[in-house]
């Protein structure tokens, strides 16, 4: 079962199993949909297109882990002309490629990764566009880790960079009554920089991978920032 919610003008909220969320974005031409949420939701995904009577024209990924890549394939199979774009690390972590590079923090990765047969039509850096979203940096929760900011209306989709499910919080800092986020995060301090980044983008609403959508979210994300500093540095 599938729940939709409209954020706005250009936003839908697309969520499954109460926990995990994907986003329809509207442009000029047709939806861009943000992450592929968990395996065997491709149909779902593609009703819920049907029912906002646009196409799906562009697949894009905020990073690698199962329940953001999980109906990849198969949405790709059922949309073959649509732009698929991600990162070139998420790309390797796709292929199965797992090693960290130099200069990054040495520490294990978490989350499931999966491999994937499908390719980037387009592969995506930080400050590139697609459509009316902007690509951002938030490594942390994964080396791979972005974020997409909608030019438009400041809608920020921040995919594991924050949660809301069970109280809001930074990659990496548990919320008891949904901790699959803090346990699937690579590395806690990184999470927390690329927080504060994503914070500067004064967003004016903040959508992301588990949780409620929250409008004018600047204060809670101030709270949560607090939190991850709290336990970054021990307190």
């Amino acid at each position: 079962m599938m729940r939709i919610t409209k954020h706005g003008d250009n936003l839908w909220q697309l969520t499954r199993l109460y926990a995990v969320n994907v986003y329809l974005v509207r442009e000029v031409d047709g939806l861009t949909l943000v992450d592929t949420g968990l395996g065997g939701s491709a149909g779902e995904f593609m009703r819920a297109a049907q029912e906002i009577d646009m196409p799906i024209r562009r697949i894009l990924l905020t990073h690698a882990h199962s329940d953001h890549i999980g109906s990849l394939d198969e949405i790709a199979a059922a949309r073959p002309d649509a732009e698929i774009a991600f990162t070139e690390r998420t790309a390797a972590f796709l292929r199965g490629e797992m090693d960290l590079l130099p200069g990054e923090p040495q520490t294990e990765l978490r989350g499931g990764f999966e491999l994937r047969e499908t390719k980037a039509t387009r592969l995506i850096a930080p400050d590139d566009t697609v459509g009316s979203l902007r690509v951002v940096a938030a490594p942390g929760h994964s080396p791979d880790h972005v974020a997409f900011l909608d030019e438009r209306d400041g809608t920020l989709v921040a995919g594991d960079a924050f949660q809301t499910l069970g109280g809001i919080a930074v990659a990496g800092v548990r919320r008891w009554l949904f901790p699959f986020p803090a346990m699937a995060t690579w590395h806690t301090p990184t999470a927390l920089r690329s927080a504060v980044s994503l914070r500067e983008l004064n967003p004016a609403r903040l959508a992301v991978g588990h949780g409620r959508v929250i409008e004018r979210p600047g204060d809670q994300m101030d709270k949560a920032i607090s939190d991850a500093r709290a336990v970054v540095n021990g307190r």
